[in-house]
């Protein structure tokens, strides 16, 4: 797959439940940088991300990636096959081990890495073989975050990542989120907490 070399909104509208939510929402982000979605609870933050990712529709504007191999796509199934997301809910399946809910992430998205050391690099090297259901919150936000390793998108929409973690997950997410972006990808992360990385600060506010 290419690489996302800019993530550009233009004019983005919301509405939901009948409601507005926020209007005329434009911003880019490049290849290598990392923005943080700013604002009070309701203003839509979490939506944004959702309509970024192909999860929810706009009422209006547009979501363009622009790609190094010299073409845009805009159309949201496509656009989401290049997203890794992690939001509120983690997508861990309970019943399954740390380990195979690793290698069920693996399976699904091709992954070349060892799940084993994305695992230990996580913090959950002592876990594997514990049923996800029996993690703390703070564990399955790791598990969250091995997902996004092995995922290997451009581009990281993460609503709200530090949630749950301790002082030693947070700065683990905020090294992940910065490797990444090192690496050449994007990340665009809804957040109330500083990050502790060079990051462009986009607020929305209520509208």
């Amino acid at each position: 797959m290419a690489d996302i070399t800019l993530v550009e909104v233009q004019n983005l509208t919301c509405e939901r439940a009948g409601r507005r939510v926020f209007r005329n929402l434009g911003f880019a982000v490049a290849s290598g940088q990392v923005m943080t979605l700013e604002g009070p609870n309701g203003a839509g933050k979490s939506s944004a991300l959702r309509i970024l990712a192909g999860l929810l529709p706009a009422a209006g504007g547009e979501v363009r990636f622009q790609m190094n191999a010299g073409y845009s796509v805009t159309d949201s199934d496509e656009r989401a096959r290049m997203v890794g997301w992690m939001g509120h809910t983690d997508g861990v399946k309970a019943q399954l081990t740390v380990l195979e809910n690793a290698e069920f992430f693996a399976a699904l998205y091709g992954a070349r890495i060892s799940v084993a050391g994305v695992l230990d690099h996580v913090g959950l090297k002592r876990m594997t073989a514990i049923p996800a259901q029996y993690l703390s919150a703070g564990q399955r936000r790791r598990l969250s975050l091995a997902r996004l390793i092995l995922g290997n998108r451009p581009l990281w929409l993460l609503d709200e990542p530090l949630s749950s973690l301790d002082a030693a997950g947070r700065r683990l997410a905020a090294e992940l989120i910065g490797d990444h972006c090192d690496d050449g990808g994007i990340a665009i992360v809804a957040t109330h907490e500083t990050l502790g990385l060079d990051a462009t600060r986009f607020f929305i506010g209520q509208q």
